[in-house]
C-alpha cells in the first residue's frame, strides 16, 4: 500500500512538473507574438507619428494598437523598462543609451525615423547673412543641444568650432571665430521658442518648435542633422528580436510610412536609411 502511495505521488509530481513547463513555454510564446501593443511618445508631432504613420500600418496586420503620450522625457522610458510599453518613440541614440545607463535598463533601438531639424529663429531678421553684428543668440544650456546649436550656426557660417574637437561634445568655449562678436544666451531648450520674443536669434529644437506651433518652414536656417541625432522607436533589448518588434520596423520601412511622412510632417529630415533606398 506504501509503494503504491509513493507511485502515486510521483506520478502526480511528473505531471505537476509537465504542466508547469508548457505554461511558461505558452507565456513566453505569447509574449513574443502577442497583437496587442502599447507605444509611447511624447504629446506632438512624434505621437502623431505614431497614431497617423506606424498605427494604421500595424491594425492591417492584425494588431490592436494603444498610443499613450507624455509630457516630458523621463516617463517614456521608465514606463518602456516596467513593462507597460511595448515600444516608445521620442528620444535619439545619445538619450537612450545615457538614459539606460543612468538607470539600470536594457533598451535597444529598432529603427531611426524622420525628425524634426532645430532650427534658427528671429523676429528680426529675414536671413542669416542679415543678423548684424553683436547680435543675442539664444542656445540650449544642455550639452547634446549646445553641441546640436553651434554645429548649424558653424553651418551658416557665423561662428568656427575648433577643428580638433569633436562636434558632438563643442561647447561656447571651443569657439575658435566669432567674426559677428554674437553674444550667446544659454537657456533651457524647452524655453527657446518663446525667446524668439526677447532676443534677436534664438536656435530652436524642432519638436519645441513645433510644439509652439512655430513653422519649420519660417526657420532662416534648419539643422543638417547626423542621424545620431534623429529620433529611434525603441524597445527592451529581450523584444528587440519579438514578431511586434519587426513588424514595428517593417511599418516604419514601408512606402506608406514614407507617404504619410511627405503629406504631413514638412520639414522632417529623413534619416540616411530611407535616403539611400530612393
Amino acid at each position: 500500500m506504501k509503494k503504491l502511495l509513493l507511485a502515486l505521488v510521483f506520478l502526480l509530481s511528473i505531471n505537476l512538473f509537465a504542466a508547469c513547463g508548457k505554461t511558461d513555454k505558452t507565456s513566453s510564446k505569447n509574449n513574443t507574438d502577442k497583437k496587442n501593443i502599447t507605444i509611447g511618445a511624447t504629446s506632438g508631432p512624434y505621437s502623431d507619428m505614431v497614431s497617423n504613420a506606424i498605427k494604421p500600418i500595424l491594425e492591417k496586420k492584425g494588431y490592436k494598437v494603444k498610443v499613450v503620450e507624455f509630457s516630458d522625457y523621463i516617463q517614456p522610458n521608465i514606463a518602456l523598462g516596467n513593462g507597460n510599453l511595448d515600444a516608445n518613440l521620442f528620444q535619439h541614440k545619445i538619450y537612450m543609451e545615457n538614459f539606460a545607463k543612468e538607470h539600470n535598463l536594457k533598451l535597444s533601438e529598432l529603427i531611426v525615423v524622420p525628425t524634426a531639424p532645430m532650427g534658427v529663429f528671429s523676429n528680426k531678421f529675414k536671413s542669416v547673412d542679415k543678423i548684424a553684428d553683436g547680435a543675442t543668440i539664444a542656445i540650449p544650456n544642455d550639452p547634446v543641444n549646445l553641441a546640436r546649436a553651434l554645429g548649424v550656426l558653424e553651418d551658416s557660417k557665423l561662428i568656427k568650432i575648433d577643428p580638433k574637437v569633436d562636434p558632438l561634445t563643442a561647447s561656447e568655449k571651443d569657439i575658435k571665430d566669432n567674426p559677428k562678436k554674437l553674444q550667446f544666451k544659454p537657456i533651457e531648450a524647452a524655453q527657446l521658442p518663446r525667446a524668439v520674443q526677447s532676443v534677436d536669434v534664438s536656435l530652436v529644437p524642432g519638436n519645441f518648435a513645433l510644439a509652439a506651433k512655430m513653422k519649420l518652414s519660417d526657420a532662416l536656417a534648419l539643422e543638417n542633422m547626423p542621424d545620431l541625432y534623429r529620433n529611434r522607436v525603441v524597445v527592451n533589448t529581450k523584444d528587440a528580436d519579438s514578431t511586434f518588434a519587426k513588424d514595428i520596423k517593417a511599418a516604419v520601412e514601408s512606402s506608406d510610412f514614407e507617404k504619410t511622412i511627405d503629406e504631413q510632417f514638412n520639414g522632417f529630415g529623413k534619416p540616411k536609411w530611407m535616403l539611400e533606398r530612393k
